[in-house]
């Protein structure tokens, strides 16, 4: 494509969506390519595949740091911000754009290696810190991530966000006490307009009866999300709130299955069964334990300490589940 041989660029990124899909940065420069060739009638067609393959990423919980709240593949910003950050040394910038994008992606040392050239050109920056932290925390390196975000909140004791990321990195250690503190500031801090953000905190923490108060709130805002339809009537029936019927959203296999499966209306083997992936498998495991516990609270723990075992401590769900087995004593 910079090369100006348009055809074979758009014969690559053919090639790279029969691959994969749903790789809207592909698609995105092939619609950009189109353009460029006076093609705007076949270009519109791949602009709206854009929009519908993005609308489909969703998005990271609301009560997580800005970089975990966005969607996407960042291949090219990846490549772009490779570029300059090895041309331009003594700019923090590039370096904690390509950490981010990296970090987002998954791939978490070169993401610390990034973090770790912008802080030599600004030692102690507190935005670098969390960064890092947040990189030591993906990489399992829990008392390092800890460590980098006190020194962040030693110097800004309100950052909610450093304070969400800190409690994730306790409770991945097994300190709930620790964690619930940090989540708890967090509420604190949170405004109530952020309803889906103080709500995945609440729950987060176990703090139920909350969290079933801002999903409400944050469906009445949000409707077309359904895992605010999910988590409140998940916080219903931890909290005890008297069970109401139950609109299964159409479209759309998950997470509409764990909300039919809340309303009887799917086996357990059916739900496991459309789990396609290991976070879907540890929501399933989890809404299976929230089921399980009026009738059979043994049962739930056997559920929820699976997602502990082999969940990621990032999720809501992990938080949550780590949370009722201590209550339950587990």
């Amino acid at each position: 494509m910079r090369n100006g041989d348009f055809q074979s660029a758009l014969s690559e990124f053919d090639k790279a969506l029969d691959c994969f899909p749903g790789l809207s940065d592909a698609a995105l420069a092939r619609a950009e390519l189109l353009d460029e060739q006076g093609r705007g009638d076949v270009a519109h067609g791949e602009y709206e595949r854009v929009r519908r393959l993005r609308s489909q990423t969703p998005a990271g919980m609301p009560d997580r740091r800005y970089l975990f709240r966005r969607g996407g593949h960042f291949a090219f910003e990846i490549e772009s911000y490779e570029l300059v950050r090895n041309n331009v040394r003594n700019r923090i910038l590039p370096q904690i754009a390509h950490g981010n994008a990296l970090l987002i992606r998954g791939r978490a040392n070169e993401a610390l290696d990034s973090y770790e050239r912008a802080l030599k050109v600004k030692p102690d920056h507190p935005e670098i810190l969390a960064l890092k932290g947040e990189a030591l925390s993906v990489l399992g390196r829990y008392e390092e991530a800890i460590q980098a975000f006190d020194t962040v909140l030693a110097a800004y004791p309100a950052d909610a966000e450093t304070l969400n990321s800190r409690g994730i990195a306790h409770m991945a250690l097994g300190r709930v006490g620790e964690a619930n503190d940090d989540w708890r500031r967090q509420l604190e801090l949170l405004p109530s307009a952020q309803s889906a953000a103080r709500a995945c905190v609440a729950m987060r923490q176990g703090n139920h009866a909350a969290a079933f108060r801002e999903f409400e709130l944050a469906r009445t805002k949000a409707c077309a999300n359904p895992y605010w339809l999910l988590y409140r009537l998940t916080a219903a029936r931890l909290a005890g709130v008297a069970a109401q019927p139950v609109a299964v959203p159409a479209g759309g296999p998950w997470p509409a299955v764990l909300i039919a499966f809340h309303a009887g209306q799917v086996m357990r083997e059916v739900l496991l069964g459309q789990a396609g992936t290991p976070c879907q498998a540890t929501e399933a495991q989890f809404q299976m334990g929230v089921l399980a516990l009026a009738g059979n609270p043994a049962a739930a723990c056997h559920h929820w300490r699976k997602v502990v075992d082999s969940g990621a401590s990032t999720l809501i769900e992990y938080a949550a589940a780590r949370n009722e087995l201590a209550r339950l004593g587990s």
